[in-house]
């Protein structure tokens, strides 16, 4: 590899416009292209199931950097332009239209593509994926139309498209397979309450409801539901999950995981092949406080995985992976999460769950405790309140999980004396 050659991103999204202005702020001075499939510049994705959904302006206002943010850092940005395949041996991408180019480093921030129902395929009359901006515009001018919608799919990007419609003045319907909301990533007290949210903003929600059969209708998307209940809607939008875009690596002899399917990365981003790495929605990287490797799609984690592949790349030390964050928009709330679910932790609630008013929204927090360890934090509508609680997780602090849900204290004030009682209580 020649270090004269530039640093080639591969993937114009959140994590490779992260790791270009990465590189700059770390000192970087050589080339920097990177090439990215659409035709806009990177942007971020986490409004186009809210606000862009909502409201064209918001199209405009989304872009990762300002507008002149690469010409003024030197960065050769192409957009709509294919690499077809990647030789990590000489250093080289070969792109669609012909053009060869060779690298020093090559990062790859292919991110992902929206999972597929095979009976309601993207392009399909009536039928909607929500992945880009492009999607983003499609659905939103179909939703302006009609007055009603179908959801499959009860996951974050489904309940935010259904919670977005929904104060767009549509009938929504949300089929969710599995028995419980967002399972994998809350408690059930939370996914019970999220339900009962949905359902008393009025949307229809069918869970433990699996797909029979998708017939064919004419002007609308037919949907017969496993325990012979049928639904009809002029409008349908999938939201099943994603694939991370791995051919490329696949192809090139990249490790992938066999599990996940993501390409497999160290604590530094490196894959398996010299001089490459990988971040955001395609890599697979061993998480130490879920103790597995896993992919994480999320704004937080691929912003993380960019700024430590940059660093790495340049031979740079960065401090290491903050703890895993997430945050979503939806049914008139904010919700946060800080740390890592597991079923057996115990959850404790700070404040309430109902809201106080009609036009106030809930405000509390669901603490996960392990023994005396906090391992879990989902704040609604009080994300403020998880900073001073950043540090019991990382550090595993042992605390009193009473004092920390005692409202009558300011969190901050719980925080510092519920580690302080614990320590004492080990001591004695």
């Amino acid at each position: 590899m020649s270090q004269d050659a530039p640093i080639l991103i591969i993937g114009a999204g959140q994590a490779g416009a992260t790791a270009a202005a990465a590189l700059r702020a770390l000192g970087h001075d050589g080339g920097i292209v990177m090439v990215g499939g659409e035709a806009h510049a990177p942007y971020e994705r986490p409004p186009l199931s809210k606000a862009v959904l909502a409201d064209e302006q918001q199209d405009e206002r989304i872009g990762v950097h300002a507008p002149g943010f690469y010409a003024e850092q030197g960065i050769d940005l192409r957009l709509a332009t294919t690499v077809a395949s990647l030789d990590p041996a000489s250093a080289t991408a070969h792109c669609a239209d012909g053009q060869a180019i060779s690298f020093s480093r090559c990062l790859l921030a292919t991110g992902g593509r929206a999972r597929a129902l095979p009976a309601l395929p993207e392009g399909q009359p009536r039928v909607h994926y929500l992945r880009s901006l492009a999607d983003a515009r499609g659905l939103r001018a179909a939703l302006r139309r009609e007055r009603a919608v179908l959801v499959i799919g009860g996951g974050f990007l489904g309940l935010e498209t259904a919670s977005t419609a929904r104060a767009m003045g549509l009938a929504v319907t949300v089929v969710e397979a599995a028995p419980l909301l967002l399972q994998r990533a809350v408690p059930s007290v939370f996914s019970d309450w999220l339900a009962q949210r949905v359902r008393g903003l009025g949307i229809d929600l069918r869970l433990g409801c699996g797909i029979a059969s998708i017939p064919p209708a004419a002007d609308e998307v037919a949907v017969m539901l496993a325990d012979g209940t049928a639904l009809r809607a002029p409008l349908a939008v999938v939201a099943i999950g994603l694939h991370p875009n791995v051919g490329l690596a696949e192809a090139a002899g990249l490790a992938l995981h066999p599990g996940n399917g993501g390409i497999q990365v160290d604590a530094h981003c490196r894959t398996s092949a010299p001089g490459v790495f990988a971040a955001g929605d395609c890599a697979s990287q061993y998480q130490p406080l879920f103790g597995q490797e896993m992919r994480l799609e999320s704004w937080q984690n691929a912003n993380e995985q960019a700024r430590i592949a940059a660093a790495a790349m340049l031979g740079v030390p960065t401090a290491p992976s903050a703890l895993p964050w997430f945050w979503t928009d939806q049914l008139g709330c904010n919700i946060q999460m800080l740390g890592a679910m597991d079923p057996a932790l115990r959850y404790t609630l700070r404040g309430s769950m109902e809201a106080p008013g009609a036009d106030t929204p809930p405000r509390f927090l669901l603490l996960g405790m392990a023994g005396a360890q906090l391992r879990h934090a989902i704040a609604v509508n009080a994300g403020g309140d998880l900073r001073p609680l950043r540090n019991l997780i990382e550090q595993g602090t042992a605390c009193d999980i009473g004092l920390l849900c005692d409202t009558a204290l300011p969190l901050k004030q719980a925080a510092r004396e519920a580690t302080a009682v614990r320590a004492s209580e080990t001591q004695s």
